[in-house]
This record gives C-alpha cells, sequence and structure tokens, in this order.
C-alpha cells in the first residue's frame, strides 16, 4: 500500500536523512528543500535509472548539459516573457497571497472572502549579470531546461551528424517562483528536471507522440510505481499551452491527490522556428513571434528531397524531484509484522484519544494545523490495529509538538511499533540508497567485527552497490532500520560464520535476509557478491 498522507512521508524524510527543510536553522525558506545523505542516492538513482534507458541505451539520443544562465533574448522569442505568468491575489484579512485559479474565491488560511482583483506575476526569477548594475544587464533564472536544447539544435545536429528522427536529452536545475510552494518537494521554487526534446519529420509528429506516452508509462512502470496510481490525460483543445499542437500528462495518485508527474508535449515547429533567423522562408506550421535577432535558421537538410525543414518537436518533460516522491509515495507501507495484543493495544488506544481531545480543545493551532491532526488522528483511530505505526507521523505533523500530552503518546506507541509493525520502503533494488547492510551479531565479538567489516569493503569495492556496516543496536532494531530506508539486503555475520555453530557447513557463510519478505538463507561468503548482483537484476 502507497503512502496515504503526506505527513507520513515528510515525517520519514526528514527522521532518516531523505529530505530536510532549506535553511531550516533560521526559519527555512517556503518552496525549497534540501536532500540529505539518503535523499541523494535515491534521486541519483533515478536520474541515473532515466540516463541509462533515455540515452545510453537508445540509438536515436544525445545528451548535453546546457547553462543555467541564457541571454535574455531567448526568453523573449520563447514566450516566456509574455505567457509564463500565474494570476495572483492578496487576502486582505489574513495578508497571505495566492494563485486566483486555485482557491475558488476563498482564503485557504483565514476563509475571507475579501480578496484583491488578480493581477499576473511573472515566475521567473530575474538576476543581474555582470558588475555594474544596469537595467538592460539582466537575465533569468531558466524556469525550463528545454530552451537549453533548442539553442544547442544546430551544435548538436553539426558535431554528430545525426539524422532525423533523434533526440536530445537533458537534466538539470530550474527556477519558478511559484506564489504558493506547497505538497512538501511536488511544488517547489528550485527543481530539477529530465527533458527530452524529439525532433521528427513533419508529418510523423503523432505517430512518435504515441510511442513516446507508452515509453514513458513504461519507464515509471519499471522504476517502481503501479498501473493503479498512473493515469494518463489527454489534454482538451482549451487546455493546450499555446505552442502544443497535442499534450498527454501522466498524472500519478500522490497523497494530495492525483496530480502530473510528466508531460509529454507535441509542439510542432513552434520553438525551432521562434529561435530562427529570416522565418518567413521556412514554411512554419506554428505562429510565432517576428525574430530580429537569432542569427541561424534552425533547419535539418532532408537529403532525400534536398530541402531544408524545421523539424516538429516531441517533448518528454518530467520533474526529478516529483519522481522521487512518486517513488518514494509507491515504496512506503507500514505493515504490521505480528498481532499486537488488545491489552498492548488498550494504552495507546487511550492515549491517542486524550490527545485528539487536546488538539480540538487547544486555541493557539491555526485552522488549518487542527483540522489536519484530527483528520489524520481520526483516520488512525477507525483502524488502530492496521494503522497504529501512523502515530509516529502523527506526532511530526505541523502543530503536535505543542500539544502537551504528546510525549505520552509517543511513549506508549514506539514500544510497540518497534515490536510489532513495521515501516518499510519496497524500493525497486537499483533505485534504492543502500542496497545491503552487514549487521555483526555482535558488535564486541573481534572475530565477527573483522569478517563483516571485509565483508562490506569487498562489496563496496566492487562499485556497482552502495554498502554499509552498521553495529548500532540488537539484531531485531537493525533489520527495522533499514526496512525504514528500503535497504533490499542486510548481510548478518554471526557465531556460524566463523565454525563456531552447531553445523560444520555453515562455517564462511552468511545470513542474507530479504527486506520484502523478511525470508533469511546461507549463502557462501565467497558466492555473496555474485547472488546480489543477480537478485538485484
Amino acid at each position: 500500500m502507497a503512502a496515504q498522507t503526506m505527513e507520513q512521508l515528510v515525517s520519514l524524510s526528514k527522521r532518516r536523512g531523505f529530505i530536510f527543510p532549506g535553511s531550516a536553522i533560521y526559519g527555512g525558506l517556503q518552496g525549497t528543500y534540501d536532500y540529505g545523505p539518503l535523499g541523494v542516492e535515491l534521486k541519483n538513482n533515478l536520474k541515473l535509472a532515466w540516463w541509462r534507458a533515455n540515452v545510453w541505451e537508445r540509438e536515436d539520443m544525445e545528451g548535453i548539459d546546457a547553462s543555467i544562465l541564457m541571454n535574455k533574448l531567448t526568453w523573449r522569442y520563447s514566450g516566456h516573457e509574455e505567457t509564463f505568468v500565474d494570476p495572483m491575489v492578496d487576502c486582505k484579512g489574513c495578508k497571505m497571497r495566492w494563485r486566483a485559479d486555485q482557491i475558488a474565491g476563498k482564503c485557504p488560511s483565514c476563509g475571507s472572502a475579501e480578496l484583491t482583483e488578480p493581477r499576473p506575476f511573472n515566475l521567473m526569477f530575474k538576476t543581474q549579470v555582470g558588475p555594474v548594475p544596469d537595467p538592460e544587464s539582466f537575465s533569468y533564472l531558466r524556469p525550463e531546461t528545454a530552451q537549453g536544447i533548442f539553442l544547442n539544435f544546430k551544435h548538436v545536429l553539426d558535431s554528430t551528424s545525426r539524422k532525423l528522427p533523434f533526440g536530445i536529452a537533458q537534466m538539470g536545475k530550474s527556477f519558478r517562483n511559484e506564489i504558493t510552494p506547497r505538497n512538501f518537494i511536488f511544488r517547489v521554487r528550485e527543481f530539477e528536471q529530465m527533458e527530452i526534446e524529439f525532433f521528427v519529420k513533419p508529418g510523423e509528429d503523432e505517430a512518435w507522440h504515441q510511442k513516446w506516452v507508452e515509453d514513458r508509462i513504461n519507464w515509471w512502470l519499471s522504476v517502481g510505481l503501479s498501473k493503479d496510481n498512473l493515469v494518463p490525460y489527454h489534454q482538451k483543445a482549451n487546455e493546450l499551452a499555446h505552442y502544443a499542437k497535442a499534450t498527454v500528462d501522466l498524472l500519478y495518485r500522490f497523497p494530495h491527490g492525483l496530480e502530473e508527474l510528466e508531460g509529454i508535449a507535441n509542439r510542432t515547429d513552434y520553438d525551432l522556428g521562434s529561435h530562427s533567423k529570416d522565418q518567413g522562408s521556412l514554411g512554419l506550421k506554428a505562429r510565432v513571434a517576428p525574430n530580429s535577432h537569432s542569427t541561424e535558421k534552425l533547419t535539418y537538410f532532408d537529403a532525400e528531397t534536398k530541402q531544408h525543414v524545421v523539424p516538429f518537436v516531441i517533448e518528454p518533460s518530467a520533474g526529478v524531484d516529483r519522481g522521487v516522491l512518486a517513488v518514494l509515495s509507491e515504496a512506503y507501507a507500514e505493515e504490521q509484522v505480528k498481532p499486537a495484543p488488545a491489552d498492548r493495544l488498550k494504552p495507546v488506544e487511550e492515549a491517542l484519544g486524550t490527545f485528539l481531545k487536546s488538539v480540538s480543545r487547544n486555541e493557539k493551532l491555526t485552522a488549518d494545523a487542527k483540522n489536519a491532526l484530527l483528520a489524520e488522528g481520526e483516520r488512525i483511530e477507525g483502524a488502530l490495529g492496521e494503522r497504529l505505526a501512523s502515530i509516529t507521523g502523527l506526532l511530526s505533523m505541523p502543530g503536535a509538538e505543542g500539544i502537551e500530552v504528546a510525549k505520552k503518546l509517543r511513549g506508549q506507541v514506539d514500544p510497540v511499533v518497534d515490536e510489532f509493525y513495521r515501516t518499510v520502503l519496497h524500493f525497486k533494488p537499483r533505485l534504492a540508497p543502500i542496497k545491503v547492510a552487514v549487521l555483526p551479531l555482535k558488535k564486541n565479538h573481534p572475530g565477527i567485527v573483522d569478517v563483516a567489516k571485509g565483508i562490506r569493503r569487498r562489496l563496496q569495492s566492487s562499485g556497482s552497490m552502495r554498502v554499509v556496516y552498521d553495529d548500532t543496536g540488537a539484531i531485531g532494531k537493525l533489520y527495522r532500520r533499514q526496512d525504514e530506508i528500503g535497504t533490499p539486503f542486510c548481510v548478518t555475520v554471526d557465531f556460524d560464520t566463523l565454525g563456531d555453530g552447531k553445523d560444520a557447513s555453515t562455517k564462511d557463510t552468511v545470513t542474507v535476509r530479504h527486506r520484502d519478505s523478511m525470508a533469511q538463507e546461507r549463502v557462501a561468503i565467497s558466492e555473496l557478491e555474485g547472488y546480489l548482483r543477480e537478485k538485484m537484476g
């Protein structure tokens, strides 16, 4: 079962070092997040899986890494200066600022309908270029990576001698001055994209668009998303961007609702046409603004027809951060390892009831925080035996730390969770931040410790997997800790490994414990690396 609430993911991410609030020690900066030790591994693994599938394993793709800062004319002719705006309103009561198209005429913070008239707000971050302040010496932090590909189209074409159809792939940071960042890392001001611009002959665009939709669905399924949570949505004519002939959004069922994970657009010849000189001679299908500054015709010479053509473009564009959030959400599960007896659940049930009463009476909580705490608490209360582990996330929600009885509830729930439940991330092994944890059964036994550390060094030096050594708790607790961060395999070195057990045949073997099934099997140390490689796929 995927995560049911965003609070579950936020709590786990902070507690275990996946994702932290940006600039937290100074009160934070809204819409920014920092990836911690495990988060950066997960993010890099997702990016590598995307690059491998779309660049290394294809014969029709090249990769680039374009600059974040670009000539400001880029954004004039791309249409961003004119169209990259959101309608903004201010609440006259609480002074909060919102996107007008997302709030249905009422302030989400205080409920007031007293709002200012909508006014346009450009989402691009402006920055000074050069040492001397000058109204003309500015650029923008790019709001998307796509334009860097279009501006480099001729460079890539000329340096690689590619023939249509072919694509250019890029991953990198983009920046949007969002009015209301929200839902954890789903909508932020600094984010990373995985984008492809695939260039095709006019007339072949519709078939390629459909093929890319199928390819992208299959790729997301390959990294662990389920068909039930991934929904293709074909944009209606009145929803299309000004450059698009057709767009299919891949929507994912995030904890906060069904929202866009990736868009696959047929951009026609708009982009290359917009950035070309002598546009009147190019036979463009798209309507573009006259360009008096470009020095190039961004065309392709078709050797068969002996004509220069402006290719159509199919654009699969995904957010890395949204991808990380989707993979985290899909992998998340709170599982009952064995039934907790009624006498152990009863004190937790009573403490939870007391906590929720305290929340409902608390006058210092904002309405949003109170409603969220009560909704999540009542969800847990409705099926306590199954959802007891969710109380950890409940106590990490905004406002919970200010409730006096929260410590008592935590004291009641933690021992029960440790004994009867586990939180586990069922990542595909190739995405897991840590692939293998090597655990000594006894941390102060020199023989066991030496063998365990030696195994860790050998596995890590293979260069194909991130491996850790952990001796900071009893073996059961170490298993739970690795489950919670998604480690697919735990390797335990014990007395049998040293030949001190009852069965002499177990000498020089270790116990390999599988995350998903919790099954264990003995494997010879000499065969361990090959065994793990095979299991990881």
